[in-house]
């Protein structure tokens, strides 16, 4: 697995962007300005990333209530994005979308999905159109251990392997349905072994680890270009922040986060190998850290100060035009 000096720059930029935009997030959540529900990504990273860098804008991803990461790893504008946060006319879905219902079909990402297990099905759409037409895309669904154990989730694979779709299905297995543990809640130690039951290949893999997912991401979508039919991946990871902005994580055990974020931090590892490997210099990932927070910073504060929805904005953008 060879990568160009560009590539890995790519990808930290990508990762530090996801994290330092859930951070800021966190922050500003806090001061009430942003309305509706926030579900964070920070420390699930990784994953988005290893898997979008494979992908173009012909593309589809669909994506969960934990939705920025996927967003901004598919190439989704940050000031749009902040702004659609904050419920601003310039936001990516003109304010009206929220956290939880971004998009962008330019780029490609269908959505963020208030309904858990509501990305597999339109997935599976988005693979059979581009079968279909003979565009040699491919679809990624992004779905939480909760939503995995959902009928639409298992009703998705199943069509997705009759039909031969190029259809990757990711679980991404942070330990948590909300409050409720997967050991709790899943039969299987592993949700790739449910792979087995549909004829597909499943895979289960660190989350944490960039160059792992990266791996096999790109293994299952090129097979899925090469009309190999659909794959499950499993990556097993961690979230830093609770289910929601608010949530107190009594669940959870003493100091389990600040472990994680000591020992398995993907951002933290990737620099300390391409350095240690004398690839990229620190002072090029200290240059991004700077570059991402410079533009957070300045998507916060257009966002604050932008204009919101109006009472005639109300029915727009709710048919599409053919």
């Amino acid at each position: 697995m060879q990568f160009s000096q560009d590539e890995l720059l790519k990808a930290y930029r990508t990762m530090k962007m996801i994290r330092e935009f859930e951070e800021r997030i966190h922050l500003e959540f806090a001061t009430g300005e942003i309305p509706g529900f926030v579900h964070l990504y920070a420390g699930e990273e990784a994953i988005a990333t290893g898997f979008c860098m494979h992908l173009d804008d012909r593309d589809k991803i669909t994506s969960t209530h934990r939705g920025h990461g996927h967003c901004l790893a598919k190439g989704c504008d940050v000031y749009g994005m902040m702004a659609e946060i904050y419920g601003k006319k310039s936001g990516l879905c003109a304010g009206k979308g929220g956290s939880m219902h971004i998009a962008d079909l330019s780029k490609g990402m269908l959505g963020a999905n208030g309904i858990v297990g509501g990305g597999p099905p339109l997935a599976c759409g988005a693979a059979l159109a581009a079968k279909t037409l003979g565009t040699r895309g491919v679809a990624v669904s992004f779905v939480g251990d909760g939503g995995a154990n959902q009928g639409t989730t298992l009703e998705s694979l199943n069509l997705a392997a009759i039909w031969s779709l190029p259809c990757i299905f990711v679980v991404e297995n942070n330990g948590y349905a909300e409050a409720t543990s997967c050991k709790y809640a899943g039969a299987c130690h592993d949700f790739a072994d449910r792979a087995s039951g549909f004829n597909m290949p499943g895979v289960t893999v660190d989350g944490h680890d960039f160059f792992a997912v990266y791996e096999v991401a790109g293994e299952a979508i090129r097979r899925a270009r090469e009309g190999g039919g659909p794959t499950l991946v499993e990556c097993k990871v961690n979230r830093y922040f609770g289910h929601f902005e608010g949530d107190a994580q009594t669940y959870r055990a003493p100091d389990e986060v600040k472990k994680i974020r000591e020992t398995r931090d993907c951002i933290r590892n990737f620099a300390r190998k391409v350095t240690s490997a004398g690839v990229l210099d620190g002072a090029e990932l200290e240059r991004i850290d700077q570059e991402v927070m410079a533009l957070i910073d300045d998507s916060v504060a257009k966002s604050k100060g932008g204009p919101k929805p109006v009472a005639a904005d109300l029915l727009t953008d709710v048919y599409v035009s053919y």
